[in-house]
């Protein structure tokens, strides 16, 4: 290609609403425009890029042995409804209705339309299993869209759907994905960690996530040094302390912490460590009362309790017994439970049975983490404004709780699950998840085939996402300099990009980069001739911020020594080549 046939629109300066680093360096680069909130049209630039990426996922999920097809953006309710995603999915599923008042949706992913087909076309054991996927646009309706393409409202989605007659072909079907999606993403060229994680809304129990690594990344990957132990921060467990809990030395006593309503605040009035203290979060869960007529949604409240330097971990939580739909607690229930506003609260003097007799306040069930679980001698609310108790006890002060949970995000240096060594952590840009669904789909649309014996079975799925438009963003966050984008070769807008300086003056320049740009071509190196007649400096900051990998430049005082210069996006000074060996240099760099 060469400069003046294509479409270059670099900017000098981002634009004001460009936040982090990939989009501003997107948007001066020419890569993409916006046209809405969370909507970019992909220009000719930064569509490169996003071809790149296709065509690698492409030829791994080929071989992987899955079947490109291609589903509707725009999907029938009726699907969506047999799930009871319609109407769960909340408002980021953009619904909308046809000329005769049919409901539809935008699809921001595609489980029921494959059901769909499935269970059409799958009718017998010995058609399974199969694996359909898609690169298709995709819409979520982002509350705040942000960060350029990292998240934005439509975007382009690689999505599979496997199907298998058990959930031991299954379980092969995700493993022989999950090692697609390495393959794929070492092909990118970029640092990345495959993590356990938390399925999520979605659904199914077995997933990894794929995260690129970059110290702006929205996500924290935890991971062990010293072992292979790596998961996202809603799936890691905070192990137990290993040590018991020790006895009470000191007594219980209420103090006065006037305005101190915070962990931090009473812990440097009263001149203890923050890890003595214990943090109150109450919960609320909405359940109907059986017992009364018209069945009031009567609230079951949750008092968890976490050490002062820990955060609660709502995934987690979650998934705990009576909590799958908590919500936090407002503070007339907090005042009705427990007498005081936020900010003093704690186990002491609750009501710690299952109702309310005449004059006590409502129930409350109380789950202490694990490390709370263990502790002696810690400092909590007083239910009393302005107050906090201090020299607390198990079963001396206090029942023990209701329930020891793992409630808390871990916190590096914690001891890693495997046994072997400690957590560390580093921060990630999720651009692939893989998940093992069971029949969560396919009992709620009755997919079912017929197995060996006859007998209909509903079939077992994985889904296999990968963020095909985000990824350009994530690599960009990971490689960049002041100067602009780096680009990994097999991504690259351009591989290789020529620089004739003035050959519309030198006739030998223009010659010279003409002959390279034809050899180059025939060799199927991806190149750019920049034919534009630019000054050296402003074309050297174009390719800069563009982040073309490997330059070559053509200029008559070095082609009088016989030589080009070739520089890479990383390399701070080019490095002299003969002009009879550059071609040979450029292919043994690119194979490199």
């Amino acid at each position: 290609m060469k400069a003046s046939q294509f479409l270059i629109s670099t900017l000098k300066e981002a634009p004001t609403d460009a936040e982090v680093a990939s989009h501003k360096l997107m948007m001066r680069a020419g890569m993409i425009k916006k046209l809405g909130a969370g909507i970019y049209t992909y220009m000719p630039m930064g569509l490169r890029v996003i071809r790149k990426v296709e065509a690698i996922v492409r030829e791994e999920m080929n071989r992987a042995g899955a079947v490109e097809c291609t589903m509707p953006v725009v999907q029938p309710a009726e699907l969506w409804q047999e799930t009871g995603r319609f109407d769960k999915m909340g408002p980021e599923l953009l619904r909308i209705k046809d000329r005769h008042d049919r409901d539809f949706v935008v699809q921001p992913t595609s489980e029921e339309v494959v059901t769909d087909i499935a269970r059409q076309e799958i009718k017998s054991y010995k058609q399974l299993p199969k694996n359909l996927y898609q690169i298709q646009t995709k819409f979520r309706d982002e509350r705040r869209p942000r960060f350029g393409l990292m998240r934005g409202r439509e975007f382009i989605m690689k999505d599979a759907y496997s199907f298998d007659k058990d959930p031991d072909s299954a379980k092969a079907s995700y493993q022989i994905m999950a090692g697609a999606y390495r393959k794929i993403f070492d092909r990118f060229g970029l640092r990345y960690r495959a993590v356990a994680a938390d399925s999520g809304a979605i659904g199914g129990d077995l997933s990894e996530e794929f995260q690129v690594i970059a110290s702006t990344g929205e996500d924290a990957i935890i991971y062990c040094p010293t072992s292979d132990y790596a998961a996202n921060i809603e799936k890691a467990e905070a192990l137990a302390p290993t040590a018991p809990r020790a006895a009470a030395q000191a007594a219980m006593e209420k103090v006065a912490t006037p305005g101190k309503s915070t962990c931090e605040d009473v812990a440097a009035l009263l001149g203890v460590p923050l890890t003595n203290t214990v943090k109150s979060l109450v919960l609320a869960v909405d359940r109907a009362d059986t017992n009364a007529v018209g069945a009031p949604v009567v609230p079951q409240v949750w008092l968890l309790l976490l050490r002062g330097d820990h955060d609660m971990n709502e995934v987690k939580v979650g998934k705990l017994p009576g909590l799958a739909d908590f919500r936090f607690a407002t503070v007339d229930e907090i005042v009705a439970h427990f007498g005081c506003k936020p900010g003093y609260l704690g186990p002491i003097g609750l009501n710690r049975g299952s109702t309310a007799g005449i004059g006590q306040r409502p129930p409350v069930k109380v789950i202490a983490d694990r490390d709370v679980a263990v502790m002696a001698d810690w400092i909590c609310g007083a239910n009393e404004e302005d107050f906090h108790i201090r020299g607390v006890n198990w079963g001396r002060d206090l029942p023990e709780p209701d329930m020891v949970a793992d409630l808390r995000n871990v916190v590096a240096g914690d001891l890693s699950p495997d046994g072997k060594g400690v957590l560390a952590i580093e921060r990630g840009i999720e651009v692939g998840h893989v998940f093992y669904l069971g029949t969560k789909y396919s009992k709620a649309m009755n997919a079912t085939f017929l197995d060996v014996n006859g007998k209909p079975q509903f079939m077992e799925m994985g889904c296999y996402g990968i963020g095909i438009t985000r990824l350009p963003a994530a690599a960009i966050e990971q490689n960049h300099d002041d100067k602009g984008i780096i680009w990994p070769d097999a991504i690259a807008p351009f591989t290789v990009v020529l620089c004739p300086i003035s050959p519309d003056r030198f006739p030998d320049v223009k010659a010279a980069a003409d002959k390279l740009y034809a050899e180059l071509l025939a060799s199927g190196v991806d190149v750019m001739l920049d034919d534009r007649n630019e000054r050296p400096g402003a074309m050297f900051a174009d390719w800069e911020l563009i982040g073309v990998p490997h330059r070559v430049t053509i200029g008559d005082r070095a082609l009088k020594e016989g030589v080009v210069e070739y520089q890479h996006r990383r390399d701070a000074e080019a490095t002299k080549v003969a002009v009879a060996d550059i071609a040979a240099h450029l292919r043994a760099r690119l194979q490199a």
